[in-house]
């Protein structure tokens, strides 16, 4: 099969097999001898363990906890930090926090025992929202429970801009728990195969759990392999959480020398693992008289759980991001990470960045209304442009095609003339919404921190991509294929990529932060320009890193530079009748703008869009996960509802060619760009529809009428 040019489509190189049913995930693995786990939870928030009992066990089946790690080992699981305990010792910080495993041949047994065992416990008090958090209700983190924090300012003082403002508009915006749906469930298997662990793992970073175990076992991590399985989804939730899995199964392994799998249900899937963070951010807008920004004060709060995970970095980008597309006279952010006694929240699709980009482009709709504005135009005035200041008093960096994506989707969806003749309050409504995604790791993590490497082999005429980035259903082994192909000028069935192996391949870097393609798709085409020109000398290989353009200074300590050199941006109208009874919503039109650079393949953009668009769409108006006391409330797909194909109408979409100089034929990332957006949209639609001011999503019917209740 041909590549004929790098932005037309093609077949994925993984579609027939996923499609017949061929493709073999770790449910369909098969070891000998292996046996299974299955976790005993924490059932309490929080509290002291007084005594775990355990029934008789049957010949050949275990009970492994936090006694049987090794010497040397240490009870944690190094993510970012070494907070995360690989098991619950002597208490426990939130429901469903690992106590021990169980592990035997039968896994209707192992449910049966794992009903039998007791944890008697002392109950402490707990916080499980960041209000009690914030209320200090009980410490559970430090002196305040506050885990992370960080502050940006840029422009003149904030607190001038407001003393001299004529009116301060105050605002709250709150978002909800969001859970993944990958899928396949969280699954990871362990094996002892020739004086080495191996891992196999339904996972996105490879290299990530092998290090976060090593911690565990007191090893060094190229000591432990591990292979990735074909994914079947991720979205952010296959990104640390395949480490809480793994390292309980790695101690069991050590112990009992046989490959241990364990696979979740899917509600075990959904009450026991980590969702995106809930948010509070709160605007103190300073406006003259005439509704025009002076400067904002802005203070973000995200409820993080127990333990750190991903929540520093995730909390930067929702800081980093919390002034959308604009750029005001000044602004300042205040992000705060708060412990509570609930499940861990860390990585989703977007990575902290959709929570602040929904409440600035709520709270902008409802400045621009109350002002008289159409919430576009309002919008428009605001709009950075390359060169200009980014709250981290860095600059961007490329041209901003934002006046030409908004054309593009305005034109297309008739909003101008909607806007007038859908009346406040009518049942109808059009919004608007505009939304960016800095792409890579922010600040210096490419280039300090990830050092990113990619590896290709010829062998003969074929060629071989040895990285550390996973396909999880986004199409990146199509892309690196074709890019391989397109540069070398060979056919694309020469050029072989398959699941990682850490022992076979070098270090790419986390499949996350929509760096895959930008960052290691460069590198791809960088070390395929090479290959290209010494293709006659045989078999090679050849090693490419990343390394960081010159003259964008980042300062880690105080977040002050070029937090992003390069942004994805998006442009979305969704238009709404809500049935004046019920309160459903019906949504009658979906027009979107992305600049991602120049594409790399149509159909797998387009697939993107689509399906970031849905998901998005589904965070707003759907997917309502509760969590009481500590405990989810939604545990099954009959409670917790996502959209289907029936939910939401064809959407037209719409791309910019804007090349991005350090990526691959101009490549900038897009996976979570196309997430980040809709949900505003959406949302301004139904508040004119309505005709009341919304300040939470999810927003499903029962709680749109509650808003119209509301005095």
């Amino acid at each position: 099969m041909a590549v004929t040019h790098i932005t037309d489509s093609m077949k994925r190189v993984d579609a027939y097999e996923k499609a017949r049913g061929e493709a073999k995930y770790l449910c369909d693995f098969r070891l000998p001898g292996m046996l299974y786990a299955r976790m005993i939870r924490s059932t309490i928030p929080r509290g002291r363990i007084l005594s775990v009992d355990v029934p008789e066990l049957p010949s050949d089946y275990y009970y492994i906890s936090a006694k049987d790690i090794p010497e040397g080992g240490k009870n944690a699981l190094h993510m970012i930090a070494e907070d995360y305990r690989c098991f619950a010792d002597g208490d426990v910080k939130f429901i469903g926090e690992t106590i021990g495993i169980l592990v035997g041949r039968d896994r209707g047994l192992l449910y049966e025992l794992e009903k039998q065992v007791v944890v008697n416990y002392e109950e402490l008090p707990a916080v499980t929202t960041i209000d009690e958090a914030l209320e200090k209700k009980a410490i559970i983190n430090g002196e305040d429970n506050i885990m992370c924090k960080l502050e940006c300012e840029m422009g003149p003082d904030v607190d001038e801009a407001l003393k001299n403002a004529d009116r301060i508009i105050e605002e709250t915006f709150e978002t909800g728990y969001h859970e993944h749906v990958h899928l396949e469930t969280n699954s990871v298997a362990c094996d002892y195969e020739d004086g080495k662990f191996i891992i196999y793992a339904s996972a996105q970073c490879p290299f990530y759990i092998r290090t976060s175990i090593a911690c565990t076992m007191g090893m060094k991590p190229e000591d432990i392999i591990v292979r990735q399985m074909t994914t079947g989804g991720a979205f952010g939730g296959k990104e640390h959480f395949p480490d809480v899995l793994a390292g309980p199964l790695i101690v069991a392994c050590n112990k009992i020398r046989k490959p241990i799998f364990m696979i979740f249900d899917r509600e075990e899937d959904m009450e026991f693992s980590v969702k995106r963070h809930p948010s509070r951010t709160v605007f103190r807008t300073g406006v003259d008289k005439q509704g025009n920004i002076l400067g904002t004060d802005i203070k973000i709060y995200y409820n993080a759980g127990a333990y750190l995970t991903s929540s520093y970095v995730v909390l930067q980008r929702g800081v980093f991001h919390s002034t959308g597309v604009y750029r005001f006279p000044c602004a300042r952010a205040w992000g705060y990470g708060v412990a509570t006694n609930c499940f861990p929240t860390c990585a989703f699709r977007g990575f902290g960045a959709p929570q602040t980009l929904y409440a600035i482009e709520m709270h902008l709709d409802h400045i621009a209304r109350e002002y008289g504005y159409d919430p576009a135009e309002y919008k428009r005035k605001y709009f950075l442009k390359q060169g200009e200041e980014t709250i981290t008093q860095g600059h961007i960096v490329e041209k901003v095609v934002l006046e030409e994506m908004m054309k593009q989707i305005t034109d297309a969806s008739d909003y101008y003339r909607k806007v007038k003749e859908y009346k406040i309050g009518s049942g109808k409504g059009i919004g608007i919404s505009f939304y960016n995604h800095g792409g890579a790791f922010t600040g210096n993590g490419e280039q300090a921190i990830i050092k990113a490497k990619l590896k290709l082999r010829k062998e003969g005429d074929k060629v071989y991509i040895l990285c550390g980035s996973t396909e999880m259903g986004q199409g990146f082994r199509s892309i690196m294929r074709k890019i391989v192909s397109d540069t070398i000028g060979i056919d694309i069935d020469n050029v072989f990529y398959n699941n990682p192996d850490t022992s076979k391949v070098v270090d790419s870097g986390p499949t996350a932060a929509s760096r895959s393609t930008m960052v290691v798709g460069f590198l791809c085409e960088k070390a395929a320009k090479e290959m290209k020109e010494r293709w006659e000398e045989g078999d090679f290989e050849v090693v490419k890193q990343y390394e960081h353009p010159e003259g964008h200074p980042w300062d880690q300590t105080t977040f002050r530079g070029d937090a992003y050199l390069g942004y994805g941006w998006g442009a979305c109208v969704v238009e709404v009748e809500v049935d004046k009874i019920t309160k459903e919503v019906t949504t009658k039109g979906i027009w979107s703008s992305h600049d991602i650079g120049r594409p790399i393949d149509k159909l797998i953009v387009h697939g993107q869009v689509n399906g970031g668009i849905v998901q998005s769409l589904g965070y707003a108006a759907l997917e309502k996960m509760e969590c009481k006391n500590g405990r989810f409330k939604q545990r099954s797909m009959s409670s917790y509802i996502i959209p289907t194909s029936m939910d939401f109408p064809h959407q037209e979409w719409f791309l910019v060619d804007n090349p991005y100089p350090w990526g691959p034929y101009g490549a900038k990332g897009m996976g979570e760009l196309v997430f980040n957006g809709a949900d505003a949209a959406y949302m301004g639609a139904v508040e004119r529809a309505i005709g009341r001011d919304t300040f939470k999503i999810p927003m499903p019917p029962e709680d749109i009428q509650g808003v119209i209740d509301r005095k």
